[in-house]
């Protein structure tokens, strides 16, 4: 009954007595959780990936910092490994350098040492290494071998030998046992495996955790109350969930600006930066749009609310950085193609070290063969190679939506970096897109002209008539409501303006009117430079020109000029006439060759197939409806978010700030994300590289060395690491 009424809590209406009824419908949201390398995995809960292995992350990013669970408790099992594996490697260490006097001191000890070293290490590798045994059992139901593969045989072969080693130590021969009468046991190694390759896991957890930052940092950008201003002139605060579109709320300064609306009344500077990645304020004055989450820096307005909830640009931006983290680059098929053959090749290799060593290596050869093989088992796990892309693509993404750059997918973000060629589209994306009103002459004082011209035009849709029609306004003029008016097609129109006919128009309609100074005046028609030029006639006499331009955008020349340095050919598509066109090319410093004109929307995409077909890559930069063709056809599409939901579905990037400035943004962030992928991939199979030779003994007939399986899981840790480290620096990287 009473709508301008709204509480954060149930009860009853002040006004009426009604019952409050929620304002917004009750929904319940599912979260799902995907594989941040197998975005095609959905699962209802969190758990581990079938394919990879790696732990499942919730698709839906909030703006509070949710407990993430398994790193939880990935990081109780680590502490508990830490406790029981210290004392472990203690005992080994005990046995191996001080054997007498380490024996003689645990004489009086009820447990012999391999069964005081089983004890501790059976709940690491039990307990503390499950989930690592349930995922190398998964990778087997599955036929999708991974790292997890790796770490469970390796783990699984050392403890369950050491096992058996313990419990029947008669069956081995006389040649294997040590002091004791027990075989030479690994549980150690097990346990130190298992707590190493849990660290790796805490820490690539919690960089992983550090990706979705930007995303909950974007989130958290939204203000979480607004000030309603109710019908009948009172303030009110209410939750930002309750705001419904055509509320009229106040924004003060310091306060963000709760949705996306228009300002109403007052003026004010409006910092967009964490939305545009634009540093300067911009002036906001009535009819000027705002964006939500932007701060109000100096003045007060009343705005309008128009997008609200999922609608806003903020939340857009948000879907957008979530589905583009998600996605997969095509870079990262080389390294599926890699792991896919790599982990049985590691098996392989493993098992002709056991070999190689069981039948030419020295005594003990059975402990040499298992020790060797596991170490290669171990340490070619391929966890860095799996992290190599996706973290880039995370952390890359993120670090865009802060400059005003949102990438839709992870392929738009390679293919950028090999682009040759940019088609741009003149309106709305080299020029403003808005008409304005840039000169006037008049025979009579320019205010009354101008008057007399946006009072006609009020009865106009024609674009050119806005532009009039603002700029009166914009002076402070009260217009009149024109009569009788008539529009003449491809000529203009007339009418009666406060008992004056005005007719505004081309020499045609003028000459139709019989305007006797049409031969006597010097009256210009259009001009390419300075956009079109309209005759004013007031009761049949000449009154004056008024001119109307769609001017370039201020960034346009320069970002043009760095785009052609980069060895990128820039050409311009425009519906306009080839004069126009011919202009706006020598402002912008193009070639005669480097446009085309009167290109209707089809013929765009003829222009981008046949670049296309001389081998160019080609991206495509547009806003309007009849540019999303374009935009899909184009190697890269690059929406200007100033323009049309439609172009910026069709595109794989969109520059929020809808500024060319933008691509070079985006271009050097491709340039940084796929350098890092790079980076990443020789990170992950350098250490393999040197690695597996040295952990299957090619350096023991040479120097003695031999690899531990310990060290092999820490340089296996420690290359997971690092590629982890290397993707978190595309968060500080200059755009």
């Amino acid at each position: 009954m009473c709508p301008e009424v709204r509480e954060s809590k149930p009860g009853a209406c002040p006004s009426c007595g009604m019952a409050l009824e929620p304002d917004v419908p009750v929904a319940t949201t599912r979260t799902e959780y995907t594989c941040p390398m197998h975005p095609e995995i959905v699962r209802a809960e969190p758990g581990a990936c079938p394919i990879c292995g790696m732990a499942l992350e919730p698709r839906t990013v909030t703006a509070a910092a949710e407990e993430n669970s398994e790193l939880r408790d990935m990081t109780r099992r680590f502490w508990v490994g830490v406790a029981l594996t210290a004392p472990l490697l203690l005992i080994a260490m005990g046995g191996m350098f001080w054997p007498h006097a380490f024996m003689r001191a645990l004489n009086g000890l009820p447990l012999s040492l391999p069964w005081m070293e089983f004890a501790l290490s059976t709940p690491v590798v039990l307990w503390c290494g499950l989930p690592f045994f349930q995922r190398f059992w998964t990778s087997l139901v599955n036929r999708s071998p991974n790292m997890f593969t790796l770490i469970g045989l390796g783990t699984g072969v050392a403890y369950i030998y050491s096992v058996v080693a313990t419990v029947a130590p008669q069956i081995f021969p006389q040649s294997l046992r040590g002091m004791g009468g027990y075989p030479d046991v690994y549980f150690e190694a097990a346990a130190a495996i298992t707590t190493l390759v849990l660290l790796g896991q805490v820490m690539e957890l919690r960089a992983r955790s550090r990706t979705s930052a930007a995303i909950r940092a974007l989130l958290d950008l939204s203000p979480k109350t607004a000030r309603l201003v109710c019908t009948d002139g009172t303030e009110k605060d209410i939750s930002l969930e309750q705001v419904k579109p055509n509320d009229h709320l106040r924004v003060r300064p310091g306060e963000k600006v709760p949705v996306d609306g228009v300002v109403l009344e007052g003026s004010s500077a409006v910092d967009e930066s964490m939305i545009t990645g634009e540093s300067i304020p911009v002036e906001k004055s009535p009819s000027s749009q705002v964006i939500g989450a932007t701060i109000n820096t100096t003045g007060s307005f009343v705005m309008r609310a128009e997008r609200v909830g999922a609608e806003t640009l903020l939340a857009r931006i948000v879907q957008l950085v979530g589905q583009a983290q998600r996605s997969r680059a095509p870079i990262q098929r080389l390294a599926d193609r890699l792991a896919a053959w790599f982990v049985p090749t590691v098996v392989a290799v493993a098992a002709v070290t056991f070999i190689a060593w069981f039948l030419f290596g020295p005594q003990p050869r059975l402990a040499h063969a298992l020790v060797n093989a596991v170490a290669v088992l171990i340490i070619a796990c391929p966890c860095a190679l799996g992290l190599a892309t996706p973290m880039a693509i995370m952390v890359g993404t993120g670090r865009g939506a802060h400059a005003g750059v949102l990438i839709k997918n992870a392929e738009a973000l390679e293919t950028l970096e090999k682009v040759d060629t940019l088609v741009v589209d003149k309106t709305g994306t080299l020029t403003e897109g808005k008409p304005k009103l840039v000169s006037m002459t008049a025979t009579q004082p320019d205010g009354e002209l101008l008057r007399l011209a946006a009072s006609l035009e009020k009865a106009s849709e024609h674009p050119l008539a806005s532009a009039i029609v603002k700029a009166a306004t914009e002076r402070g003029l009260t217009l009149s409501n024109p009569t009788e008016f008539m529009y003449a097609l491809g000529k203009g129109i007339q009418g009666t303006v406060d008992g004056k006919r005005v007719a505004i128009g081309n020499a045609s309609l003028m000459s139709e009117i019989g305007m006797s100074e049409i031969g006597a005046v010097n009256i210009p028609t259009s001009s390419a430079d300075t956009g079109t030029s309209l005759i004013v006639a007031v009761d049949g006499k000449y009154a004056g020109t008024v001119t109307v331009s769609d001017p370039i955008k201020p960034s346009a020349p320069d970002a043009i000029r760095d785009l052609k340095r980069q060895g990128i050919h820039i050409v311009m598509l425009t519906g306009d006439s080839r004069a126009t066109a011919a202009a706006i090319a020598q402002q912008l410093g193009l070639e005669q060759n480097d446009f085309e004109a009167e290109v209707l929307p089809e013929r765009k995409s003829e222009v981008i197939r046949k670049l296309q077909q001389q081998g160019r890559v080609v991206a495509m930069a547009g806003d309007g409806i009849n540019d999303a063709p374009a935009l899909a056809q184009a190697n890269v599409g690059i929406a200007m978010g100033t323009g049309t939901d439609v172009a910026m579905e069709s595109a794989g990037i969109t520059l929020v700030k809808g500024d060319l400035s933008g691509i070079l943004r985006a271009r050097k962030l491709s340039q940084a994300t796929i350098r890092n992928i790079r980076q990443n991939l020789f990170f992950a199979f350098i250490y393999n590289a040197i690695g597996v030779p040295i952990a299957a003994g090619v350096l023991y007939p040479i120097f003695g060395l031999l690899l531990s399986p310990i060290f092999a899981a820490a340089a296996m840790s420690f290359s997971s690491v690092s590629v982890i480290t290397n993707a978190l620096r595309l968060r500080h990287v200059k755009l």
